[in-house]
């Protein structure tokens, strides 16, 4: 019976493996969306959505952002907004929509960080407006199964 044996790695396959793994965890964790990137343009028939944010439509990606100060103190939805917002940005309806806010849903209640600090959220993209069946709240663009760390 023959000896299989593994091929041999060359130095130079070796180093150019190790030069792809940053690239490999980039691809992983989704890409980037800041607030100026949620809307291609502004008419007398309201916003429409970005071309970036029409092609990032239900993956993962990540925005930075300030946390809204909750309706309660543990919930499993917040909202991001692009500066710090002492007071809940809470709307009736999509018409009433400030563009500078995400809503964020997590799969669990967490207590809250506080709205003056900088954090990076990661999830996946819904676009449209939806309205939340437990709270009436409505929003145009949501992160959703997310997580998120100070930054």
């Amino acid at each position: 019976m023959a000896r299989m044996t593994a091929p041999a790695i060359s130095r130079r396959t070796f180093i150019a493996g190790l030069a792809a793994l940053p690239c490999v965890g980039a691809a992983r964790a989704g890409d980037t969306l800041t607030f100026d990137e949620l809307y291609g343009k502004v008419s007398v028939l309201g916003l429409a959505f970005s071309d970036k944010v029409k092609a990032l439509k239900d993956k993962t990606v990540s925005m930075r952002g300030f946390m809204a100060p909750p309706l309660k103190a543990e919930a499993k939805f917040f909202v991001l907004t692009e500066i710090p917002m002492s007071l809940c940005p809470f709307c009736s309806s999509d018409a009433d929509w400030p563009s500078n806010i995400v809503v964020v849903y997590i799969d669990e209640k967490t207590t809250f960080v506080p709205p003056s600090k900088l954090i990076e959220v990661t999830g996946t993209l819904e676009v449209g407006s939806w309205t939340d069946p437990e709270t009436g709240f409505v929003s145009l663009l949501r992160l959703v199964h997310s997580s998120f760390e100070t930054v």
